[in-house]
């Protein structure tokens, strides 16, 4: 074994032993592994409570571990190749097959943790889950087996796939894999039963898809400096980049979830759920003073060659990561403090209590704070305005209507997910039919006239290293795949905007969604990505694989707008209400019935289809006639260019037809004044 593999061993070791320490005190300490046995009542027994833990811990750093090696391998480390063939570096390739293997462990663990997890649920020990029926009985049932089952299948994918990937764009498919893998048990956990579950499940989501990259990236750049490889340098300065975003999302998230765990702050210091995430906080601070002492000191003697106090520093910092991952596991296994009071029914499903009677000052008024699209819509805004800043500052300029067009769109966006709007949807069909209305079909309208891939083109520099794929390379192949040339094909884009309307609400799949945050996020992102593909193709703004004719793009406008009425009138003419058990469930007492909210849902489907339409008219008619102004310009130059060739004698440009026509209309002109010449000079000339 080399003496940079040692290195590195050393590391993993410290690490492993800094976890397994921190995991066992922790697990002391807040009562997780002391709970007291009640008589009559099933207990899964010592090795449950220690064995769920410890493999969770392992799951968790395996599972970082494969995220920054397939992380290194696509995007820390530099492409080779030509521009049209780029293939990744044979260090990238070997991060590619470590991952494989760790993938491989990270299914291991997650499997082991299911055994654990369906034996503390039962309250059996785990020798008679694993030799009984136990185990395959209540997977399925159980939300937290489901999730595991999950990661197990994702991984093991993960870890065939990566022994065989040697493209940019599989590893990113392979990270794009190991990233969704990260997220179904955290949010089967206690984020799905707190108090306000809304915020607490998006937080937690941002949190872990925020820990794996920083956690996972650390260790395989600090296992980079320990085996002395080539560029370093270039690989940490990405890293850093990418971690200071990581921290700032891990340190937000985590306050939101802490919030809305402990409503009062006395209660970090008198629980011990408190306690640990109190400590949880202190380690994050120290992790904040690693990253910027990386950024002050280490990283700038990597230029200087001189990778050792980076190799350290990072080495330690991984170390104290990995300790606070098993604090956190410990964290997740100490019972959070009970809630005061008496929770209502309406509010353990919705998240919050039952609003008021209905009407427009409460729509306006009564905010309701989305945690997801409050992101969203920050995130969108502020990448925005950061690439007309960089305009700017380059002397470039970047059209007014454009940026007031973008910032229209995540207004519509704030209002029906942050007001009175989204503490109504969920209760009432018709509010929810126009908040489906307005991100589906008028949010995205301004959103694609404000040109974001454009704007992204100009404003993102090109990769530094030659051949290599930067954020702009990246963007340019993703234009440029087979993916975006079939899902920005106008026949999926419009059957996708107009049917799954129809899928969505006709079956039973509605009623699913509506029950769970995750489903209804998940289906308001849907309204809205289907809305932005489909205006995209109609209006064309930023480049795609395929641009309508004006007149095709008028035909298929007509063609699609009437659909949300026949929708609407579909709606309307039922009998039988949809989502019933929903809507019987969080029925307001001072509702209409469901039917009748049915039918006005149905009558706004009817009736909003108009605004859209006029909108898209009036910047369908501003493009048509832009373009034609932008044709006959250019045929205007192409014929003075033509001009003044045959002012200077010169051949006229074969390829250019006008340029050849106006040359033959100036030969004929000539000739005809020869002739005409001729003719005058005949006609003076006195008869003999």
């Amino acid at each position: 074994m080399s003496e940079g593999a040692l290195r590195v061993l050393r590391a993993a070791v410290l690490a492993v032993v800094a976890a397994a320490a921190v995991l066992v005190a922790a697990l002391v300490l807040g009562g997780a592994v002391t709970e007291q046995v009640i008589p009559g009542i099933g207990d899964a027994g010592a090795a449950t409570r220690w064995g769920l833990p410890v493999s969770r811990t392992a799951m968790d750093l395996l599972s970082a571990l494969t995220v920054g090696a397939l992380l290194a391998g696509a995007a820390l480390l530099p492409v080779e190749g030509a521009r049209e063939t780029p293939k990744l570096s044979r260090d990238s390739v070997g991060y590619l097959r470590a991952a494989s293997w760790l993938a491989a462990g990270w299914a291991a663990a997650a499997a082991a943790t299911l055994v654990f997890t369906v034996a503390d649920v039962l309250g059996q020990p785990v020798t008679e889950v694993i030799g009984g029926n136990e185990l395959s009985s209540y997977v399925g049932s159980l939300e937290q087996g489901t999730a595991l089952m999950i990661v197990v299948l994702l991984a093991v994918v993960v870890a065939l796939l990566a022994r065989t990937t040697t493209t940019p764009a599989a590893a990113f498919g392979l990270l794009a894999m190991a990233g969704i893998a990260l997220l179904p048990p955290p949010l089967t956990g206690h984020s799905a039963s707190a108090a306000n579950h809304e915020v607490a499940v998006t937080g937690v989501a941002l949190h872990v898809a925020a820990i794996a990259p920083w956690v996972g990236g650390l260790a395989v750049v600090g296992a980079h400096a320990l085996l002395g490889r080539d560029k370093l340098p270039i690989m940490a300065e990405r890293f850093s980049r990418m971690a200071l975003w990581c921290y700032i999302t891990v340190g937000a998230s985590g306050m939101v979830n802490v919030i809305s765990r402990l409503p009062s702050p006395s209660e970090l210091f008198t629980t011990d759920y408190g306690r640990l995430a109190l400590g949880k906080i202190i380690a994050f601070a120290v992790l904040g003073w690693f990253g910027w002492w990386h950024r002050e000191r280490t990283i700038p003697a990597l230029h200087d060659r001189k990778p050792r106090a980076f190799a350290r520093l990072a080495a330690v910092e991984a170390a104290v990561m990995a300790a606070t991952m098993g604090l956190a596991v410990a964290l997740a296994r100490t019972a959070p403090p009970p809630e005061t009071g008496t929770e209502s029914a309406i509010k353990t499903q919705l998240g919050f209590d039952m609003p008021p009677h209905i009407n427009l000052e409460r729509l306006a008024t009564l905010w309701h704070f989305d945690l997801f699209f409050g992101v969203l819509v920050v995130v969108l805004g502020g990448l925005y305005l950061a690439g007309v800043l960089r305009l700017r500052r380059r002397g470039d300029s970047w059209p007014v209507g454009r940026t007031v067009s973008w910032f229209f769109g995540l207004l519509t966006i704030v209002v029906v997910t942050q007001t009175g709007v989204a503490r109504y949807a969920p209760i009432l069909f018709s509010v929810h039919m126009a908040q489906h209305m307005v991100l589906n079909m008028l949010t995205p309208i301004f959103l694609v006239v404000g040109a974001p891939t454009t704007l992204a083109l100009r404003a993102l520099k090109p990769a530094r290293v030659r051949g290599d794929r930067g954020p702009r390379e990246w963007l340019t192949a993703m234009l440029h795949s087979r993916f975006v040339r079939f899902v920005a094909h106008p026949a999926f884009a419009t059957i996708l905007f107009m049917g799954s309307t129809f899928a969505l609400y006709f079956t039973p799949l509605f009623e699913d969604l509506m029950r769970d945050h995750l489903g209804h996020i998940a289906m308001m992102v849907h309204f809205l990505a289907s809305g932005c593909l489909f205006f995209w193709v109609l209006l064309g703004i930023d480049p795609a694989p395929r641009r309508l004719p004006h007149p095709m793009r008028l035909l298929l406008l007509f063609v699609t707008m009437p659909f949300h009425a026949f929708f609407g009138i579909a709606l309307m003419s039922l009998n039988q209400a949809l989502a019933t058990g929903w809507y019987n469930a969080v029925n307001p007492p001072w509702g209409t019935t469901i039917l009748h909210d049915q039918h006005t849902a149905g009558s706004i489907a009817w009736a909003f289809g108009e605004v859209p339409t006029f909108v898209v008219l009036l910047v369908m008619a501003f493009q048509w006639y832009a373009d034609d102004q932008r044709q006959a310009r250019r045929m205007d130059r192409k014929a003075d260019r033509a001009a003044e060739r045959t002012a200077r004698g010169e051949a006229g440009d074969g390829e250019d037809e006008l340029a050849a026509y106006n040359a033959r209309l100036a030969k004929l002109a000539e000739r005809d004044r020869l002739a005409g010449e001729q003719g005058r000079k005949a006609a003076r000339q006195p008869e003999s």
